[in-house]
């Protein structure tokens, strides 16, 4: 009897050893994983909701976004650095809230590197567009008529110290003009503010300037890609005009840091199935809006992200733009 009594202690106590080793071994995901779109709808999710809403697919979990809009980004980006690294909190995004905002404000509570890159998933671009009544036909006219009158042109983006506002303020520094800054809290609001007739100009991202530039109620003036994008053949580059300034804009997903590699990979595998499977509709879906789908893996959107923060490093050297 006393045998036995120890034999079941023993085996016992091997059980509650073997309970930590079993719970890690838990596959991911086991409930729905959470993808913080840290601007206003239009834009991102735009961008983004092709691939993540087949994710879920290969994931075996459900695939959620929701909205934490504000402060060009750092709200949202904020709130999936500080979340668990475990792989259900994720950030898609631009490179504005995770390299841009965290660059050029040192109030900021986490930086490029709280961030595990997961997957770059669709390429869109950046536009100026002005209403179509506008009396500048050309990006040359507005240049010209910019230079005679400082700060008189009310250019509005998707928020202070993001990406559509420092393409911009980089642009005008090197033609040697002045715009007048008006913040929103996305490239969606931005271009309902143009719209609306509360601003002359717009630097906004090309998805929700594109239907309204198709629909001839605005009108493109220049991109800032370093080719003509195909959705506007017609419409110039900055650097074509001879300016210098270029962004390419890749729309991500990513991880607090310290999330575990096989998490990560497990996500961009996903990302990867989905994009496999359903390219022809994923293609479609971001061509009418201007993108196309750009697959990098963790590795290589990282270098990606490191040579935007190197940029807009630069950039911040440059402009002295108060925070």
């Amino acid at each position: 009897m006393i045998q036995k009594t120890i034999i079941s202690a023993c085996a016992l106590m091997l059980s509650m050893f073997a309970l930590p080793a079993s719970h890690a071994a838990d596959p991911f995901p086991v409930k729905s994983v959470q993808v913080v779109i840290p601007f206003a709808p239009g834009d991102t999710d735009n961008m983004l909701r092709p691939f993540l809403d087949k994710m879920g697919e290969f994931l075996g979990q459900s695939v959620i976004m929701t909205y934490k809009p504000g402060a060009g980004g750092d709200i949202g980006a904020g709130l999936v650095a500080s979340s668990q690294p475990d792989g259900y909190t994720l950030v898609g995004t631009s490179q504005g809230s995770i390299v841009v905002v965290p660059t050029f404000n040192n109030a900021i509570k986490y930086s490029t590197e709280s961030f595990a890159p997961v997957a770059s998933i669709s390429e869109g671009g950046f536009i100026l567009v002005v209403k179509a009544d506008s009396q500048w036909k050309t990006m040359q006219e507005l240049i010209e008529y910019s230079k005679k009158n400082p700060k008189k042109i009310n250019y509005t983006t998707s928020g202070a110290m993001g990406v559509t506002h420092l393409i911009a303020e980089i642009f005008a520094t090197e033609a040697g003009i002045e715009w007048t800054h008006i913040p929103e809290k996305g490239s969606g609001p931005a271009v309902t503010a143009l719209l609306g007739g509360h601003v002359q100009l717009s630097s906004a991202a090309i998805g929700p300037a594109m239907a309204h530039v198709r629909a001839g109620t605005l009108r493109a003036l220049a991109v800032f890609s370093d080719k003509r994008l195909k959705a506007f053949p017609d419409v110039p580059t900055l650097k074509e005009l001879g300016y210098k300034v270029e962004a390419r804009a890749l729309y991500g997903i990513l991880a607090p840091k310290d999330t575990p590699k096989a998490v990560v990979d497990a996500i961009f595998l996903a990302a990867k199935k989905a994009g496999e499977k359903y390219q022809m509709q994923i293609s479609d879906s971001l061509t009418a809006m201007g993108a196309q789908p750009a697959l990098l893996d963790p590795k290589e959107y990282a270098a990606y992200v490191a040579d935007q923060k190197a940029m807009f490093t630069t950039a911040k050297q440059t402009l002295k733009l108060s925070e």
